[in-house]
């Protein structure tokens, strides 16, 4: 066994948490791993607050295909002038299509991964361009394949991602005094929709309609730009945290989670916690399962929503999976 210098490009705040025990792995094993980071959302904030060494390259480009096709070649270029005579051994992403690109122009060995199959724009880059493609086990090939997908590149995890990185994960109320939140009354906790992503362009009106009637209470939003961050700052009634919060902790405290998006449904789900999703996009096969066995409910309607304290003795148990067989998945058992 021979240590390796591995690559790691995060370009999303929830890759900041998925790739972190992998990084923390990697490093026990005595591999080098170097980290890059676009600037987007929460993403550098909650790598300092985990105190990972990193470098900042690029931002996000907005929400419309031609900025996200000049952000691609921008970022890709810098990446690739950035890791250019570093002697990387392998490149790892989770979702991120510049180091994928990076990866394919340097001749570095890559792998990516995603757990929502209908981003096909990203995944039509990654797929084709990455060795290897880590994904839950509960999504078809069928739906991979038209990316570009193979068995050979295939490798599937069973459960949820989030239930490998929240493993060993214990909730620190400290988060709840960060806030001012009571914790005898009840606390919801709402993720705006993912208005900038390609597959979400259209509006939200339940999530919107969910606010209003959530408005006043002890409700957590955790907005994904600024615009959201300001819009919310001009309705009011809002907790709307100013830098990057404890939010897995906040999770396991709350009564209710909803979101549009899919991790933070998810850890809800891993964490025991009560989770709406108001997406409205095609739903991907790890959402259909949660939803056919009663872990994740779909909000159709606003007054569906119960804001009340629940009882933990309800909670179901923590599923929690060993992260070095996530981590294996990425660079190969060793």
């Amino acid at each position: 066994m021979h240590a390796v210098r591995v690559w790691i490009d995060l370009t999303n705040s929830p890759h900041v948490l998925v790739m972190r025990p992998v990084i923390e792995e990697l490093r026990r094993r005595g591999d080098e791993v170097l980290i890059t980071a676009r600037d987007f959302a929460q993403t550098l904030g909650l790598l300092e607050r985990f105190r990972l060494d990193h470098t900042a390259i690029g931002h996000h480009r907005g929400g419309r295909l031609a900025a996200k096709g000049l952000g691609l070649v921008s970022r890709s270029g810098a990446l690739t002038r950035w890791a250019s005579g570093r002697r990387i051994d392998l490149a790892l992403g989770h979702g991120s299509n510049d180091i994928s690109v990076a990866a394919k122009l340097l001749r570095i060995p890559s792998v990516t991964a995603f757990d929502y199959e209908w981003a096909r724009q990203q995944h039509a880059i990654n797929c084709r361009l990455a060795s290897g493609i880590v994904v839950p086990d509960v999504i078809p090939l069928e739906r991979l394949k038209p990316y570009g997908a193979t068995p050979q590149k295939i490798r599937a995890y069973a459960g949820l991602k989030e239930e490998y990185y929240l493993a060993d994960f214990e909730p620190d109320p400290a988060v709840l005094a960060e806030l001012s939140l009571d914790s005898a009354l009840p606390i919801a906790v709402v993720r705006t929709p993912p208005a900038v992503s390609l597959y979400h362009r259209f509006d939200a009106p339940v999530f919107t309609q969910v606010l209003h009637r959530l408005k006043g209470g002890q409700v957590v939003v955790l907005p994904r730009t600024e615009e959201q961050r300001a819009e919310l700052a001009r309705e009011g009634g809002f907790i709307v945290p100013e830098r990057a919060i404890d939010a897995q902790s906040l999770i396991a405290y709350a009564d209710l989670v909803i979101s549009a998006g899919g991790t933070m449904n998810r850890e809800a789900v891993a964490l025991g916690t009560p989770v709406w999703t108001t997406f409205e996009g095609t739903l991907g096969a790890v959402d259909e399962a949660l939803i056919a066995t009663g872990r994740l409910r779909h909000l159709e309607r606003a007054e569906d929503v119960v804001f009340a304290k629940r009882d933990p003795a309800t909670a179901p148990e923590r599923v929690r999976r060993d992260p070095k067989v996530f981590t294996d998945l990425f660079v190969g058992a060793r």
